[in-house]
């Protein structure tokens, strides 16, 4: 039996630089076939030639045996071929039903037929979306199924899905994984991209391996172990994604007592020392987040008291976090994080912008280009240079920038919300070493994570939210990915403490 489309000796060069070389991949009718890798590995380029966003400089296409060339991805749409990419592709303003046959209207409309059709297709997907709401006010994981269902509005023989449960909750996720067995029970090719390798294993059937361009390897998962695999990607084996730390923990820099706001976060107490890496989990929607945004002075709190080395703060705004010595790395790099029309150097400096202007508030050039040239070599971050804007960057140097700030400001607590997302294993083994490196340096770090190996590798202790509550707190020794979700689903019937010290 034929593939439904192969690749054979696909190459692509920009300016001069080879993006992939040499690549052989297929995928069969009825067959989830991951593509894996680091950042930069290829992958997304791979996936614009298979889309005809691309077209390959040397190489072959084929579909069902026929040869063919895609000049455009209306081309590769006409072959059956989708495309779902990781940042969505919908418009916020036109209802579910107008985004699933956006490009395919008739002449004449029939609303309540239309409406009907798009409902079918969202059930049968397992999901109920009201087709007349705005996609503006759908949560990320129904976006992901319009998408589907869109893609599914046509002759859909191959999907290719780039980072789809990236922003997705667990429970989300999972349904997700449900949707993809049943696409390739309909027959459905898949190309599914991820850096969660465990979803990798759940749901492929072929796993095909790219690293700097080229082709490393294609196995099945039943014939290769999880760190025989980021072997394969990164060159390092999974005993070493977390580092060791060497960190001394000392006096409590960070107490929270009883802050609430609204239902969002409920009476929570914790409290952080020098040289501790403590993690907060829980399910998304739990209060996480808010309970960071409260610490940072983001939002304004309704009771409860928030103290920084034995002082009382009284913030009003992020401003006055930044000058009591909190920094906060968000969990949208890009929206909040970092200043991606700005280069590298500006966006470093400006948490503490006084250590590179003179004394009259004019910039201090040479000053602030040896402090960004130290913290570039410090933190590894890969650029052509500290001019590059930090929208040029990938998504493991753009975080890399966001921490780069924080580590030049130099504050006594550090606030990370979900700091790996979106990045690869290599990006992700170094993001580790650099919170390590804060511990070290005597700071208090909080991660906000919504994978449970992360909190368990990275973390001295964890606390778990529920319902904007504190459900309780896991010692090493009691560390399992089942203790941590039975806690965040815990009742407030079954909680023994809202506090954690």
């Amino acid at each position: 039996m034929n593939p439904f489309i192969a690749l054979a000796g696909i190459s692509k060069r920009f300016g001069g630089v080879h993006a992939i070389e040499g690549i052989d991949f297929d995928v069969f009718a009825g067959e989830v076939h991951a593509l894996v890798g680091e950042n930069g590995a290829g992958k997304s380029t791979l996936m614009r030639v298979i889309g005809g966003g691309h077209q390959p400089d040397e190489g072959t296409i084929h579909i069902e045996g026929r040869d063919i060339v895609f000049r455009n991805p209306h081309a590769s749409l006409a072959e059956g071929i989708a495309v779902i990419h990781q940042e969505t592709a919908l418009a916020p303003d036109l209802s579910v039903a107008e985004n699933v046959f956006l490009g395919a209207m008739p002449p004449v409309l029939d609303w309540s037929a239309l409406r009907k059709k798009a409902q079918a297709l969202i059930s049968s997907l397992g999901f109920d979306i009201d087709p007349a709401a705005l996609v503006e006010t759908l949560s990320a994981a129904q976006c992901q199924v319009v998408e589907i269902a869109k893609a599914l509005s046509g002759s859909l023989k191959l999907l290719v899905l780039d980072e789809p449960t990236a922003a997705l909750a667990p429970s989300d996720a999972y349904r997700l994984l449900d949707i993809v067995r049943g696409l390739r029970a309909r027959g459905v090719g898949i190309v599914y991209i991820s850096h969660r390798l465990e979803e990798v294993f759940a749901i492929a059937d072929r796993i095909t391996v790219l690293k700097d361009g080229k082709q490393v390897d294609t196995v099945k998962p039943t014939d290769i172990t999880r760190d025989d695999l980021i072997r394969k990607m990164v060159g390092r084996p999974l005993s070493v994604l977390f580092p060791e730390r060497r960190a001394k923990v000392g006096e409590v820099v960070l107490k929270v007592d009883n802050l609430s706001r609204g239902r969002d976060v409920q009476n929570v107490s914790l409290s952080l020392r020098a040289g501790e890496v403590v993690g907060l989990g829980g399910l998304i929607g739990s209060g996480r987040t808010e309970v960071a945004r409260l610490i940072f002075g983001a939002d304004q709190r309704d009771s409860g008291t928030i103290a920084l080395r034995d002082k009382v703060l009284n913030l009003r705004s992020p401003i006055g976090a930044v000058r009591a010595g909190i920094g906060f790395v968000p969990e949208d790099r890009k929206g909040q994080g970092a200043v991606l029309s700005m280069p590298i150097r500006v966006n470093a400096t400006l948490a503490a912008l006084k250590s590179v202007t003179g004394p009259f508030g004019f910039l201090a050039f040479r000053r602030e280009r040896a402090y960004v040239t130290r913290l570039m070599e410090s933190l590894r971050i890969k650029a052509r240079s500290m001019d590059a804007d930090v929208s040029t960057l990938s998504g493991g140097n753009q975080q890399k920038v966001v921490l780069a700030k924080w580590f030049h400001a130099d504050g006594e607590l550090i606030i990370l919300d979900e700091p790996t997302r979106g990045v690869d294993v290599g990006a992700k083994v170094e993001i580790y070493t650099l919170i390590n490196q804060l511990a070290e340096r005597g700071k208090a770090v909080l991660v906000i994570s919504s994978d449970h190996q992360e909190l368990m590798g990275l973390c001295d202790r964890i606390l778990v939210m529920g319902e904007g509550r504190i459900r309780g707190q896991l010692e090493p020794d009691d560390y399992s990915e089942e203790r941590i979700l039975s806690l965040s689903l815990q009742r407030d019937a079954d909680e023994a403490s809202t506090r954690a010290h």
